[in-house]
């Protein structure tokens, strides 16, 4: 199998400037292409930029927005992931991250869990995604698409993985803190995530590629720091904290084959135990158990045999 080129793009959108970004997603499409890539990552909503609030709807498009189709033809021969913000037929709105393959839009994931503590208010503004899948995709490996906070929540790199992806994608827009403290000890966000990852690809055994955005919106800072984890949780690549670039990473694709002999830890998973013990915790949460002692069904009459 061949290696796969994956090119992170770690870029800094301009807010609420959707053409200009549109233009950039291009520029870097092509330069990705030249450099032999077979996967290109965009970051969160680089289509747009984070800090929308009212911007969100003016900027939003629909997944057969000829904008977003034009992008898709320009990465023909490609699989590339781009994030922007998402219109259904409803107009209900949604942070996306989309599969362009073979000229047009393969595969739309929205983001599930939409922080609402700290500097986050994305609840004010977006609905929250539904759906969770693997997606085939050409590059002869299924991929599974998170978007930034997905993450935070460990049913999803499990969900993903069990469902066939061996290559988990995270888009993100991380804000940086404990700014203060990062020639000493690191950027504590930073720190975090690297942790995720890291632990998300051992226990999954899968292939994780983290594309976090740069720049600055308003007074906040987002610090990159992208990477791509092998199976057996070893970072490949780190990119650089808060530096614009396009970053090359080279993967071997039978590296998941292997982990998953040699450490079958997705093999031995018990999603039908996990399932059954949700629906306990659920039902008591809702109130909705039941006292299986006081209903449990009698035993019928026994039936006279017929002579």
């Amino acid at each position: 199998m061949q290696p796969l080129r994956i090119a992170l793009a770690q870029l800094a959108p301009r807010l609420g400037v959707l053409e200009d970004n549109l233009a950039s997603h291009r520029q870097v499409i092509e330069a990705a292409r030249a450099g032999g890539a077979g996967l290109v990552v965009f970051p969160e909503l680089g289509l747009t930029g984070y800090q929308l609030q009212d911007l969100a709807a003016e900027v939003a498009m629909r997944v057969d927005d000829p904008r977003l189709l034009g992008l898709a033809a320009d990465a023909a021969g490609m699989s590339v992931i781009v994030s922007f913000v998402e219109e259904a037929a409803d107009h209900r709105l949604f942070i996306s991250a989309a599969l362009l393959e073979n000229g047009g839009v393969r595969f739309v994931h929205r983001k599930l869990f939409l922080p609402t503590y700290g500097l986050f208010d994305e609840r004010r503004f977006f609905a929250p995604g539904d759906r969770l899948r693997a997606v085939e995709s050409q590059l002869s490996v299924p991929l599974g698409l998170a978007v930034c906070e997905d993450f935070w929540h460990l049913a999803v790199p499990e969900t993903l993985a069990l469902d066939g992806a061996q290559i988990l994608i995270n888009v993100s827009s991380s804000p940086g803190r404990d700014l203060a403290a990062i020639h000493e000890v690191g950027l504590g966000t930073a720190a975090s995530w690297r942790t995720l990852m890291r632990t998300y690809a051992q226990l999954t055994t899968s292939f994780v590629v983290f594309c976090n955005r740069v720049g600055m919106e308003e007074t906040i800072s987002f610090w990159g720091g992208s990477e791509v984890i092998s199976p057996s949780g070893e970072a490949i690549f780190t990119a650089p904290l808060f530096d614009e670039g396009l970053y090359f990473v080279d993967i071997e694709l039978g590296d998941v084959r292997r982990e998953r002999i040699g450490l079958p830890l997705l093999r031995d998973e018990r999603p039908e135990l996990h399932l059954r013990e949700l629906r306990r915790i659920l039902a008591e949460r809702t109130e909705m158990a039941i006292d299986q002692a006081s209903e449990a069904p009698t035993e019928p009459e026994p039936v006279p045999e017929q002579s």
